[in-house]
């Protein structure tokens, strides 16, 4: 009778849903936007205007799954799956190695198709490299490796993934649709590809596991060779 009741009291708390992960994402493309402007205008160091013009959208990013689950549901440890064990470790890893290998394939094929492309990060690294000092490169290869993974897989596979299942949507296209949104997110045309394949086995990783924690592993390894490749000085290798 006791767990009918929690249960209950669980279903009336969650209040946050689908329109929570549209603040959340279009607000970071808002701040973003907004933040980069300012430092623009400002004349700040390239350093500066690439950490933080950067990690500001990561304030709604991570910040909004956290306050939403928190004020209107029942935290992101229950609702957004917010955990790590030695397993969620393991399966996390092979869906970063299994996704690096899918995106290296796409990357070689969209190659032949548009011929040699490079991402924005890559850009912004070649800039760091070539004008900032290496603490900024060992910072943003932290961003990349560490940071990036926690707050977007908040945002999609943790705010998105949550929703999506709330209204009812399977397994496989929740998969479907956060990978496609998390893709699109970047506003990247050309690598729209290459980002999709890790996209879907982070969403497999999260779906198999249950937990977010396996999500952010799989992330955090599909970036690391590019966070390496930038403290070496080859931001090009990676696509």
């Amino acid at each position: 009778m006791e767990a009918v009741i929690n249960e209950q009291s669980l279903k009336i708390r969650r209040q946050w849903g689908l329109w929570d992960a549209v603040v959340c994402l279009a607000g970071a493309q808002i701040l973003g936007l907004i933040v980069g402007l300012a430092l623009i205008v400002s004349a700040a160091p390239i350093g500066v205007l690439i950490i933080v013009g950067s990690a500001a959208p990561w304030l709604l990013l991570a910040g909004w799954p956290l306050f939403a689950t928190s004020r209107w549901g029942n935290g992101p440890r229950i609702d957004l799956h917010l955990r790590l064990s030695w397993s969620d470790v393991r399966w996390g890893v092979l869906a970063g190695i299994v996704g690096l290998f899918f995106a290296a394939i796409v990357a070689a094929i969209t190659t032949l198709i548009v011929g040699d492309f490079t991402s924005l990060a890559a850009e912004a690294a070649e800039e760091l490299v070539q004008s900032a000092s290496f603490t900024s490169l060992f910072i943003f290869a932290v961003m990349i490796m560490v940071g990036a993974p926690i707050a977007e897989e908040l945002a999609f596979r943790g705010l998105l993934f949550g929703a999506l299942q709330r209204r009812g949507v399977g397994a496989f296209w929740t998969i479907v649709i956060t990978a496609v949104v998390f893709a699109a997110f970047h506003f990247e045309p050309t690598r729209f590809f290459v980002l999709l394949a890790p996209g879907l086995a982070f969403g497999f990783v999260r779906w198999k596991t249950g937990s977010l924690g396996a999500a952010m592993v799989a992330h955090g390894v599909n970036n690391a060779p590019a966070a390496v490749f930038l403290l070496i000085g080859l931001p090009e290798v990676t696509p």
